[in-house]
């Protein structure tokens, strides 16, 4: 068990350090989040299973303070309000469970960030084709392989690993230096 507690650091610290890379395109989404929230908008999050947890603690984040003590920024997680999931759920189909929420809430000069870790969650796709629809820029969270939502998203976040505790792990630390970056160009 030490040895596979050790390979499983290693390999999650080798990911993390890669994220390094990652620098350019994080810094163009922290703009486009800073400029949609200053003109009014907000970031909206989805995603499922811990990835929507991952959204609903990154919009908390905005909302409530990540490290600064300031106003509330616009921000919402499409993953929180369980009558809204299952009426639509229910009435359309799972698939739609995002878009017709961003439909009804989101508007041109919102941001959605969809967090997948195989980049295929086809109710996430959805709403990333409904954003393009409704003038609404996309950042998709994903693993290596990026998937199907890298091909509807304006900024893609491809975090180098395949497991998913790992891509998850990965995603709530860019989230958090998203969140930071967001944070200290509005409020410091």
């Amino acid at each position: 068990m030490q040895t596979y507690l050790n390979n499983q650091f290693e390999e999650l610290s080798a990911g993390v350090l890669k994220l390094k890379e990652k620098t350019p395109e994080l810094l163009k989404v922290a703009k486009t989040c800073v400029q949609s929230i200053q003109q009014g908008n907000k970031v909206i999050f989805c995603g499922n299973g811990g990835s929507a947890a991952q959204s609903q603690h990154l919009a908390a984040e905005l909302v409530g303070r990540y490290k600064l003590e300031r106003a509330a920024m616009n921000a919402v997680s499409l993953t929180t309000d369980t009558s809204n999931i299952t009426a639509i759920g229910n009435d359309y189909g799972y698939d739609v469970i995002f878009s017709r929420q961003l439909e009804g809430i989101g508007k041109k000069g919102d941001i959605l960030i969809g967090l997948s870790t195989s980049g295929n969650s086809k109710n996430v796709v959805l709403a990333f084709e409904q954003a393009k629809k409704m003038g609404i820029q996309t950042v998709a969270f994903v693993g290596n392989k990026g998937g199907k939502m890298q091909n509807f998203a304006d900024y893609t976040l491809a975090v180098p690993a395949e497991t998913s505790a790992h891509i998850q792990e990965m995603h709530i630390t860019l989230g958090h230096l998203l969140c930071d970056l967001i944070e200290r160009e509005i409020h410091a």
